[in-house]
């Protein structure tokens, strides 16, 4: 084998590795991308979890309150009746203390009653005896003188007097005994039905009250259940973070490695270009020499044949053109610039814009704005269908972003070269209408955050 056929074939060989190097690398940080995603939307989920407990444990916490309030103005209610009963047993204790005083006065009553119940059976057995009614007229008929009648009339009208005192006296009595007797009966009676209705309203309350309690503990109970699957979400947030924050590193670092070699094929294209203009250049000179030489030989035959003339003036050669001066990207695509970089508000509430957008029909060409390998390509959330490159630029690491496509012409690891298609405009993720998203970042991708720069300083729009 010659020596110019085994540098070719080793050429090829490393030509061959670089290009399997970056797709294996780009296979394996589009899977990390697309975990970043799954733990990105698991956080999303957990994080609304979180705040559906919160939700559910605020309501349950007014319901809490609610019921604590209600307790508390039952206590209320109970402490008011309780002094109700307090107070009606008071009046019960004086009734009773009123009853009792009257005991000595209803003794006293029905001793007088039974003493003139006595005289009166006395004074009727007397009758009795006498056989039958004393005659009051024969008693003042029966006097000897007028002074005996004046004696006897005054007895008479005594006993006679006597007679209605008593029968007065024992009814009087008679009856004050029975309303006395009614008087107290029907008081306690009263307050003992009221006692007996503010103990059956108390008993009520404290019903109410063991009801309550029972929803207190409850709620309370509940409260720990959704504290406890609130605090286990949190765990489980923290976790997922502490994946997407490892990912990122893989995928940082997974970057990395696919911008370097993107680094090393830019420096191969470059060292290509610089070979071939070399060559153009060694080409040229041959060929300007073999001119030169051919030119001396004629003007020596020449010269030889005539008259001496004078020399020729030596060929122009033009300096080699310079490129122009360019910050290596391209427009990716045509349309209107209908967005710009920086903090706007679409009926969101602010928000920041990390890209320009330019809007045309669905279907128009996208083209990669610079030389690169694919690191992405596929849906990504609010992007849609979008594909990221990795770029090598003068040695730094970029990266662009195109997102609402409608179709995606290239696959991860695809070495790709600036102006070729790559895919068409569309308005699929959050979109409201067909145009390209587009982002410059300097430095591998890292969703924006950091390194997103105005891709207005870049390209013409």
């Amino acid at each position: 084998m010659s020596k110019s056929k085994w540098m070719l074939t080793g050429l090829s060989s490393l030509l061959a590795v670089s290009l399997i190097m970056p797709t294996a690398s780009a296979d394996k940080l589009s899977e990390l991308e697309q975990k970043q995603q799954e733990a990105q939307q698991k956080q999303s989920e957990l994080n609304s979890g979180i705040n559906k407990k919160s939700e559910a444990i605020s309501v349950n916490q007014s319901e809490l309150e609610k019921i604590m309030a209600q307790i508390q103005e039952l206590n209320g209610k109970i402490q008011e009746t309780e002094a109700k009963i307090a107070s009606v047993e008071g009046e019960i204790n004086v009734t009773k203390d009123e009853i009792e005083e009257l005991k000595a006065s209803i003794e006293e009553l029905e001793r007088k009653i039974a003493e003139r119940t006595e005289l009166l059976q006395e004074r009727a057995r007397a009758i009795q005896l006498s056989g039958g009614s004393v005659d009051y007229i024969d008693v003042l008929l029966g006097a000897n003188s007028f002074i005996d009648f004046i004696d006897r009339f005054s007895a008479v009208n005594t006993l006679i007097d006597a007679d209605r005192k008593i029968m007065r006296e024992q009814a009087e009595d008679k009856q004050l005994l029975a309303e006395q007797k009614a008087e107290v009966e029907t008081k306690l009676a009263q307050q003992e039905e009221r006692r007996a209705e503010l103990v059956s309203l108390k008993s009520s309350l404290d019903e109410q009250k063991a009801k309550q309690k029972g929803l207190v503990k409850k709620l309370e109970a509940e409260q720990k259940r959704l504290a406890n699957e609130k605090a286990k979400l949190e765990k489980q947030r923290e976790e997922t973070i502490d994946v997407s924050a490892d990912l990122e590193k893989q995928i940082a670092a997974e970057q990395a490695r696919l911008a370097e070699l993107a680094r090393k094929a830019e420096e191969e294209r470059q060292r290509k270009l610089a070979a071939e203009k070399a060559a153009q250049e060694k080409a040229a000179a041959e060929a300007r020499a073999a001119a030169a030489r051919k030119a001396a030989a004629s003007a020596k035959a020449a010269k030889s044949a005539a008259a001496p003339a004078a020399p020729a003036a030596p060929a122009y050669t033009p300096p080699a053109a310079q490129p122009a001066k360019s910050s290596g990207f391209i427009n990716p695509t045509s349309g209107r610039y209908t967005s710009k970089f920086g903090w706007r508000d679409i009926g969101a509430g602010p928000e920041f814009h990390q890209g320009v957008d330019i809007a045309n029909s669905v279907g128009t060409n996208i083209m990669a704005a610079a030389n690169g390998f694919v690191s992405y390509a596929g849906s990504m959330g609010g992007y849609g269908n979008v594909i990221i490159i990795t770029h090598s630029l003068n040695g730094q690491t970029h990266a662009t972003v195109y997102a609402h496509l409608s179709s995606i012409g290239v696959s991860v690891g695809q070495s790709v070269s600036q102006g070729q298609s790559i895919g068409a405009m569309g308005n699929t993720g959050r979109s409201f209408g067909s145009h390209l998203h587009f982002e410059i970042h300097v430095g591998p991708w890292n969703g924006g955050r950091t390194n997103a720069v105005n891709p207005a300083n870049y390209i013409s729009l």
